[in-house]
């Protein structure tokens, strides 16, 4: 890749081209973002409730990790 065009790309400052911004109904946009969001969680917590089940060892040092945690922390 020559170094002009490696620059280019490099800069936060750059405009985004226009075919790549879509326009949106702000509305819509936000309840479709809390729905992906929404949907997002839950998946992440039944991961992790699947993980603890299946390392029974690591999730017991996470909550003594945890526990530490919050004995040390001061108010």
């Amino acid at each position: 890749m020559p170094d002009a065009e490696k620059s280019k790309r490099s800069r936060p400052d750059a405009p985004v081209p226009q075919d790549t911004q879509i326009p949106r109904d702000e509305q819509e946009s936000d309840a479709a973002r809390r729905r992906r969001r929404a949907q997002f969680l839950r998946e992440l917590h039944e991961a992790k409730a699947l993980r603890d089940r299946v390392q029974p060892r690591r999730a017991r040092a996470a909550r003594m990790r945890q526990a530490m945690r919050m004995r040390t922390f001061r108010w």
